[in-house]
């Protein structure tokens, strides 16, 4: 889905994903999501598209289990 090598910016995500910036944000925080911060001070967030595509593999095993843990 998304280029390996390649950075992709915050909002890039969200909109490939049809999710909220707010959820990318808060991914990157708890850790799920690798990015990077370039700059100085807020500076800005850039997200590698090997993490990306990881991210989405990650959230596809995540909705594919049942309630107990095992794969349905």
């Amino acid at each position: 889905m998304f280029e390996s090598g390649r950075m992709y910016r915050v909002g890039a995500i969200a909109e490939a994903l049809d999710v909220s910036v707010a959820t990318i944000y808060r991914a990157i925080e708890s850790g799920r999501l690798q990015a990077l911060k370039l700059g100085a001070g807020k500076g800005a967030l850039r997200v590698p598209g090997d993490a990306a595509n990881a991210f989405v593999s990650s959230c596809g095993a995540v909705g594919s289990a049942s309630v107990d843990g095992e794969v349905a």
